[in-house]
């Protein structure tokens, strides 16, 4: 596995392998890889010809300084973890590879950035739509893999890719789980002993309440014990509770088409987000 930082090295590979007729698969990281991560790279792996996996810690999508100094920095194990994929390249651009002096420019994406995630985090899902296009334009991927995990996420990359005419077609792939079914994510790595012997509990609340929406109960009635039994199992803000749309992600009063139900609470002064499937009622 090459390690590059310079996005010409990165364009010199990508030549040699498109006159070869190969196609190029590309998995966009911020490092402190998991399984769920590693679960995007097998996929990317059994679809295309050359897999990149891209390693950047994005300033732009960090609404608070504190949380982004406390990202854990992981090249020398990520590397490890990739090792065994037959992985082709680790991108780790240099900061001015992205952002370079005088760069002024932020891809921004109205509709589906809008609640959720993108109310509770002013900019973040500019910083995200931002660095994204540019890592699918630096790797001339073909295909691009996200987790459903961070499922409004993966709706603001298929949004950007689709109105910017992008060649890369986005591929999502279901959130990888714990045994006990806490969605994977380094941010579980901060939850102290207690917290995350709790934090699985979300995931039972959500699956609940899913069901029990599926089932026609009152939606307001849902969510509302949901949020009971999040606050008695210790999560003391929950940033937001709700049943959305599947792709558009506008809210929904009923469970009357594919839907979402998508959460966001701190625990032990940790945010974790997940989301499960509504089907419909009818």
């Amino acid at each position: 596995m090459k390690i590059v930082r310079q996005k010409s090295d990165l364009r010199d590979l990508t030549r040699t392998w498109r006159r070869a007729g190969e196609t190029i698969g590309v998995v966009p990281t911020m490092g402190a890889l998991h399984a769920g991560h590693l679960s995007l790279v097998e996929a990317a792996k059994s679809r295309t010809d050359r897999v990149i996996v891209t390693l950047f810690v994005n300033p732009r999508q960090f609404n608070n300084p504190e949380d982004l100094a406390k990202y854990p920095r992981t090249e020398d194990s990520d590397a490890e973890k990739l090792a065994p994929f037959d992985v082709d390249v680790l991108y780790v651009p240099d900061p001015d590879q992205i952002y370079p002096d005088g760069f002024a420019t932020t891809i921004s994406v109205s509709g589906v950035t809008e609640g959720l995630c993108g109310a509770t985090r002013p900019g973040h899902f500019d910083g995200v739509a931002t660095v994204v296009t540019k890592l699918l334009l630096q790797t001339d991927a073909d295909l691009a893999f996200f987790g459903e995990k961070d499922f409004q996420q993966l709706q603001v990359v298929r949004r950007l890719a689709a109105d910017l005419d992008l060649k890369t077609r986005i591929v999502g792939c279901p959130t990888v789980r714990e045994e006990d079914g806490l969605a994977m994510s380094s941010r579980n790595l901060r939850l102290g002993p207690d917290a995350r012997e709790s934090a699985p509990v979300l995931h039972d609340i959500l699956q609940s309440a899913a069901a029990a929406l599926t089932r026609g109960a009152p939606t307001t009635d849902v969510l509302d014990e949901a949020r009971s039994r999040l606050v008695a199992a210790g999560f003391t803000d929950i940033d937001y509770l709700d049943l959305c749309s599947d792709p558009d992600l506008t809210p929904m009063s009923a469970a009357t088409g594919p839907g979402r139900l998508l959460l966001a609470a701190w625990l032990d002064g940790v945010r974790l987000i997940d989301n499960v499937a509504v089907q419909p009622t009818g």
